[in-house]
C-alpha cells in the first residue's frame, strides 16, 4: 500500500523529557479497567438513568473545539455502552433523529453489533448509510472516517477504495491515532504475515507526527500484532526495541495514573515484558497506576484485569511472566505467544 507509506515524509525527532513522579502503587482492588475519564463518568451514570442530554452535550461539545481524539474515545465508550443499556439512544433518536452526534454513535454501534457475526460482511453492508449520514454532519470531523475506515475491513472491501476512505481521513486530521490504528489493522488483514510493511507505515507515520501525537505510539501497535501473530518473517529485534522507546517517550510526556495515555501504556508494558526489558516495564507499571485497559490484555485472555493483575504480581515479585508473555524474544528475532484459548490472536482484531 505505497500510497498509505508515501502520505509520510516529514521527519521530526522525538523529544524527551522526564518520567512523570507515579504515586503508590494501587493494590489489586484499587486497578480499574477501562475507567472512564472525568468528563465521561457523569454521562455514564446519567446514561444508565435513560438520560441522553449529557452524551449529546459531551459530543457536541468535542466537535465545537475540534477534540477529535476525545471524541473517538467517547463515541466508541457511548456505543459500547448503548449495547447493553440502550434506552437512552432510542430517546436521543426519537428526539433528534438527524444530530450528527447520534447518527456517528448508531454507526459505531452498529459497525460493533456486526462484527461478531458469521453474515458480518452483508450486516455491514447495511450499515453504510449509517455511516455516510454521520460522515454529512460536520465536514472537518475524521472519526466518521475512522468508523469507515473499520467498517472496509471487516466489509473485505479492496485496497483502492480503503486507499480512498484514508486520504479522505488524513485531509480531516493528518495524526488521528483512530484513523492510523485503523489502517494498521487494514494493512495487518491485507498482508497477512507482511509485518515489516505494516512497521514501515507505523515508523512513518510516528516520524512525521508531532512528538506529543498518540501516532508515536503507532509502531508499538505494530510491535504488538507481529507478537500476538504467528506468521510470516522475523522482524529485528532492534525494530521492537525502537518501538518500544518511542512509546516510552510518548509515556513520559504525561503524568502518571492518568486515562488518557493508560492504553498505550498498557501495551508497552507488554511489549517490554516480551523484550525482557523488566525494570522498564516495571516503571510503565508504575505509571499506569489503576487505569489498566482492555486492549492489549483481552486479546491475550478471557480475563483481561486478572490477566494485567497476575503479570504485575510476577513483575513485582521478579518472577518469570506466564507463557504467553516470555520467555524473551532472541536478539536477532522476537518469538510471538499465543492465546489462551488456543490459536492466535489475530492481528486484524476488531
Amino acid at each position: 500500500m505505497a500510497s498509505l507509506r508515501a502520505l509520510f515524509r516529514s521527519a521530526r525527532t522525538a523529544r524527551t523529557s522526564p518520567l512523570p513522579v507515579p504515586g503508590p502503587l494501587p493494590s489489586d482492588d484499587e486497578v480499574f479497567l477501562d475507567a472512564p475519564d472525568e468528563r465521561l463518568a457523569p454521562v455514564l451514570v446519567a446514561a444508565g438513568r435513560g438520560e441522553y442530554a449529557p452524551a449529546a452535550r459531551l459530543l457536541a461539545g468535542t466537535r465545537a473545539a475540534a477534540e477529535w481524539e476525545a471524541r473517538d474515545r467517547y463515541v466508541h465508550r457511548l456505543a459500547l455502552f448503548a449495547r447493553c443499556r440502550a434506552e437512552w439512544l432510542g430517546d436521543w433518536a426519537a428526539a433528534a433523529p438527524d444530530d450528527p452526534d447520534l447518527l456517528l454513535v448508531r454507526a459505531q454501534l452498529a459497525v460493533d453489533q456486526a462484527w461478531p457475526s458469521p453474515a458480518r460482511t452483508e450486516l455491514l453492508r447495511a450499515v453504510s448509510p449509517l455511516i455516510t449520514a454521520a460522515a454529512r454532519g460536520d465536514a472537518r470531523d475524521p472519526v466518521p472516517w475512522r468508523v469507515a475506515l473499520d467498517h472496509a475491513r471487516g466489509s473485505d472491501a479492496g485496497h483502492k477504495y480503503f486507499e480512498e476512505l484514508w486520504e479522505a481521513a488524513v485531509r480531516r486530521a493528518p495524526h488521528h491515532y483512530g484513523c492510523h490504528v485503523a489502517a494498521l489493522r487494514y494493512l495487518g488483514t491485507y498482508w497477512h504475515g507482511s509485518h515489516g510493511e505494516c512497521f514501515d507505515f507505523a515508523d512513518l507515520a510516528a516520524q512525521d507526527a508531532p512528538a506529543d501525537s498518540l501516532v508515536q505510539a503507532l509502531p508499538a501497535r505494530a510491535a504488538f500484532a507481529y507478537l500476538a501473530d504467528g506468521c510470516g518473517p522475523a522482524v529485528p529485534r532492534a525494530r521492537l526495541d525502537a518501538a518500544a522507546d518511542r512509546a516510552i517517550a510518548l509515556s513520559a510526556r504525561f503524568p502518571a495514573a492518568d486515562p488518557w495515555p493508560a492504553e498505550i501504556r498498557n501495551n508497552l508494558m507488554y511489549l517490554l515484558v516480551r523484550l525482557g526489558r523488566r525494570e522498564a516495564a516495571r516503571v510503565q507499571l508504575d505509571l499506569i497506576g489503576p487505569c489498566v485497559t482492555s486492549f492489549p490484555w483481552d486479546r491475550l485472555s478471557d480475563d483481561p484485569l486478572g490477566h494485567f493483575t497476575g503479570l504485575r504480581a510476577h513483575l513485582l515479585a521478579g518472577t518469570e511472566p506466564p507463557p504467553e508473555t516470555g520467555p524473551p524474544p532472541s536478539p536477532r528475532s522476537a518469538g510471538r505467544p499465543r492465546a489462551e484459548h488456543g490459536g492466535h490472536v489475530p492481528a486484524d482484531d476488531h
